[in-house]
């Protein structure tokens, strides 16, 4: 039977293969009679599904021996207190705002630092990057902070900011909550990295940050213990009991990405390439029609979360519910901006992508 194909923003559709097999292991993983969900995080069969899942991120990533990787809980809003906290050591961070979450970012960042929004798209609709030219970065900010891949409006930063070409030595906060591990990341241009993993490396629950060593011990003294980077990278990620099924989950998601193929590319450049096509072959549909556009600038279109409108806004309904009726589910779009949307993370098939194109032509053919 074929599974209907999920175009939902988060949690969002996982790999077939992940979830069978955790189906496959429910009741009793690799013979220990136990499942992973009734584990003991210090038990020795735990501690192996948490160490492959973090050797398997960061070959997949090629993460530098100088970061740590830590799985937290909170979810990408929880890092926007956790990141000043640990980082700003009560002075200031600057803010490029480019759509709903970088936004949220900088006013959570408030309640305990100075935050100056550096650069902005809001007059634009966040619908473009602000050039880099623009940016107004002080030389005292504890960090910057960008969100790459904003999920609501649908814009992508295609490649980061190089922060010493702008005349600052502060560290590059980066939230990639919806698009991690879809592309390649320059880590030597970042110094935090983070996201929640229900886009697309698992369910909800686990959160993914990935900070250079230099930038631990640095928390402000009323950060709580549990969200104290250092005291969570000197713990292993086990401080408090982590969000074991989660974490299981996302290691076989990593294991999944280490097996893409794409010509001869593999792992994390294959699923790009993969991702690229997808993208493309939505994007093409869209521009090509007289019912259907994209608002965002074509330089920066997010390969991830695909918006748009129909110019004729009374047939909203009727697209959802015969998009519905074809098993292509969650195409609204954000309450905050209406439309449509199209979320076409890692484990979204060619397939689905194409379908959902085939169905873009049928309604427009059937409404012009």
């Amino acid at each position: 039977m074929t599974r209907p194909f999920n175009f939902s923003a988060g949690p969002a559709n996982l790999p077939e293969a992940v979830l069978k097999q955790a189906a496959a292991e429910m009741l009793d993983w690799h013979g220990s009679g136990m499942s992973v969900m009734e584990m003991s995080h210090r038990g020795k069969e735990f501690i192996s599904i948490y160490e492959n899942a973090e050797a398997d991120f960061r070959e997949l990533m090629v993460v530098p021996k100088n970061f740590k990787i830590l799985f937290m809980q909170g979810g990408g809003l929880a890092e926007n207190a956790i990141v000043p906290l640990n980082l700003s050591r009560g002075g200031s961070a600057d803010f490029v705002v480019t759509g709903s979450w970088s936004d949220k970012s900088q006013k959570e960042a408030r309640k305990y630092c100075d935050v100056q929004v550096s650069a902005t798209t809001e007059s634009r609709a966040f619908t473009s990057l602000p050039p880099l030219d623009t940016w107004q970065l002080r030389r005292d900010a504890s960090y910057v902070h960008i969100c790459t891949n904003e999920t609501i409006h649908g814009v992508e930063f295609q490649e980061l900011p190089d922060l010493r070409a702008l005349g600052s030595d502060a560290p590059l906060v980066i939230d990639f909550s919806s698009h991690v591990a879809s592309r390649p990341v320059d880590w030597s241009r970042v110094g935090l990295a983070f996201g929640g993993a229900q886009k697309n490396l698992g369910p909800a629950g686990v959160t993914l940050v990935v900070v250079r060593e230099d930038l631990l011990g640095h928390a402000l003294s009323v950060c709580p213990s549990a969200f104290n980077y250092k005291t969570v990278a000197d713990n292993e990620s086990m401080y408090n009991t982590p969000p074991t099924y989660a974490i299981y989950i996302a290691g076989l998601t990593f294991q999944w990405l280490k097996q893409q193929r794409e010509g001869k590319a593999t792992g994390i450049k294959a699923i790009e390439k993969h991702n690229a096509a997808k993208a493309q072959l939505l994007y093409d549909a869209i521009d090509s029609s007289q019912l259907y556009f994209n608002k965002v600038s074509k330089d920066c279109r997010s390969r991830m979360n695909v918006p748009f409108f129909l110019r004729d806004e009374s047939r909203n309904d009727a697209f959802l519910a015969g998009a519905k009726a074809r098993d292509l589910l969650q195409l609204k779009g954000h309450k905050s901006v209406g439309g449509m949307r199209a979320s076409i993370y890692n484990a979204m098939p060619l397939a689905g992508v194409q379908a959902l194109v085939n169905y873009l032509q049928e309604f427009e053919q059937k409404h012009a």
